[in-house]
């Protein structure tokens, strides 16, 4: 019996360019997990291409107030995670839209995508906190074997949501 071939997991910041392939695993995302975010399918599906371009340069231009980061993960030529954030709290980047293909969860995409963010905020001098919805454990898992903990603030999911979530802090250090 062969051994199964190592695919390496390999993570970037986006570009404009990537706007379709952000598209499409952010909308596999919203329909996987409709209530693990604050936006809904229905609503990103109606995005034009500018809007979706707009979103990654938004989060890609340093010269913007709210920039910070969107990450793809690949393994090969695949697709198969993403994260983003934004500056929002003094000093503080919020991580959002986190996302791994349920093929690949367990295999540290997860991790990749924090591991990228956290170098970006790190360079901008910025602490990485997120909300998670308070029903998904395997992301909270993640979440705090990476070091992340809960501060005890929980609000709606989003507006309409029976749904709530739980912020939590990367730990100092």
């Amino acid at each position: 019996m062969e051994p199964t071939p190592t695919i390496t997991l390999q993570a970037r910041v986006c570009t404009t360019e990537d706007w379709r392939t952000w598209r499409d695993l952010r909308l596999r995302s919203l329909a996987d997990s409709p209530h693990a975010y604050g936006s809904t399918l229905e609503r990103e599906q109606a995005f034009t291409e500018d809007e979706w371009r707009a979103r990654v340069a938004g989060w890609t231009d340093p010269r913007e107030e709210v920039a910070g980061p969107a990450v793809l993960v690949r393994a090969g030529d695949e697709p198969v995670g993403m994260g983003a954030g934004f500056r929002d709290d003094p000093g503080m980047l919020h991580v959002v839209a986190m996302w791994t293909d349920p093929a690949w969860r367990g295999r540290g995409v997860g991790r990749v995508v924090l591991d990228t963010l956290r170098a970006w905020a790190d360079e901008h001098g910025l602490r990485l906190h997120l909300d998670v919805e308070a029903s998904n454990t395997g992301a909270r898992r993640l979440y705090e074997r990476y070091g992340f903990v809960a501060t005890g603030d929980s609000k709606p999911l989003r507006p309409g949501s029976t749904h709530s979530c739980d912020r939590m802090v990367l730990r100092r250090g």
